[in-house]
């Protein structure tokens, strides 16, 4: 019997996989537990259009992040800090410090997860930090360190 997964089921298929799969598995255990529908004409047409939203969708969250990583790219991140001898921090410039700062002066709101800063920021300067916006967009943003 052919049916449409509507959840992932391990060894068998993923959410949205259309498979052939013994009959009584499909009637006893997949239909029966709403893991699975009939593939028939209604249910087919239902899938095609879910995940033609779906593509859209992700289109849409390209697009705005692209639109936001030329944004951030036009933008410094200013942080000042007390510093001591030869330019070394009292502390160091995290990824939450520059996500707070991009909030603050900016009002652009970035999860402190998505700033891939290998190791914090102890010395001042610039600094070139990637953020990634999307699995296929990555901004740079330069952040400056300045003496308080």
């Amino acid at each position: 019997m052919k049916v449409i997964f509507l959840e992932d089921v391990k060894g068998k298929g993923k959410k949205g996989e259309v498979k052939n799969v013994a009959d009584g598995y499909a009637r006893n255990h997949l239909l029966k537990n709403n893991l699975a529908v009939e593939a028939n004409n209604a249910n087919m047409k239902q899938l095609k259009a879910k995940q033609r939203s779906d593509e859209k969708k992700a289109q849409e969250e390209l697009d705005e992040a692209k639109a936001l990583k030329e944004t951030i790219e036009n933008l410094e991140v200013e942080i000042s800090t007390k510093s001591g001898e030869g330019g070394r921090l009292f502390g160091s410039i995290t990824s939450k410090n520059i996500a707070e700062d991009l909030k603050k002066h900016h009002d652009i709101k970035i999860d402190k997860r998505k700033i891939e800063l290998d190791e914090p920021i102890r010395s001042l300067g610039y600094t070139n930090v990637p953020i990634k916006l999307h699995q296929d967009v990555t901004a740079t943003v330069k952040v400056h360190v300045v003496e308080q």
